[in-house]
C-alpha cells in the first residue's frame, strides 16, 4: 500500500454542544450506523430534535468529519480548530470520494459521503477562511463499522 493511502490519527474530539468547546479524548467508541458515542451528530442523539426522514438520512451523512494536519497547518490553524472529529497525518485526502472507506485501528469502517462545506464560523477563526477553505475542509463519513478508535491508530483507505 502506497504512503498516501495510510496514516497515523493524532487526534480526536467530540462535539459535546452546538458552540461549546470540543472535547479532546485518547479514544472513543463509534457505533455502527451512528456515529461517535457522546458526540451530538451522532444520529441516535437525544438532544437534536430530526424527525424528517430526509433530515435524518442529511445527519447521516455528517456524523464525522475527519482532516488532515497538513492542510491545518497550511493554513496555520492547530488541531481540532475546525473542528473535526479525527485529525489525521500522512493520509492524503486529495483523490480520496464520495463512498470511498477509510478503516480506522482495527475495526472501525468509515465511509465517505463527500467534503465539508465551510460554515460562516471558519470566519470567526480569521476573516477570509471560509472562502481560503473551500473544498479543503475534510471529509465528512458515515459509521458503517463500529468499534475503539485511539490516538496512535492507523487510518487507511480500504
Amino acid at each position: 500500500m502506497a504512503d498516501s493511502q495510510a496514516g497515523i490519527i493524532v487526534s480526536l474530539r467530540k462535539n459535546v454542544g452546538s458552540r461549546e468547546p470540543m472535547e479532546v479524548v485518547d479514544q472513543m467508541i463509534v457505533i455502527k450506523d451512528e456515529g461517535i458515542e457522546g458526540d451530538r451528530h451522532r444520529k441516535a442523539s437525544v438532544n437534536q430534535q430530526y424527525s424528517e426522514v430526509a433530515s435524518v438520512s442529511a445527519r447521516a451523512k455528517r456524523q464525522i468529519l475527519l482532516m488532515d494536519r497538513e492542510t491545518l497547518h497550511k493554513f496555520d490553524l492547530a488541531d481540532g480548530q475546525i473542528r473535526e472529529n479525527v485529525t489525521v497525518e500522512g493520509l492524503k485526502f486529495l483523490g480520496i470520494k464520495q463512498g470511498d472507506r477509510l478503516q480506522l485501528g482495527d475495526d472501525v469502517i468509515l465511509e465517505i459521503t463527500g467534503l465539508c462545506d465551510p460554515c460562516p464560523r471558519m470566519d470567526e477563526i480569521r476573516d477570509g477562511l471560509r472562502d481560503e477553505l473551500e473544498g479543503q475542509r475534510g471529509l465528512l463519513a458515515y459509521s458503517e463499522m463500529g468499534g475503539m478508535v485511539k490516538v496512535g491508530d492507523q487510518i487507511k483507505l480500504i
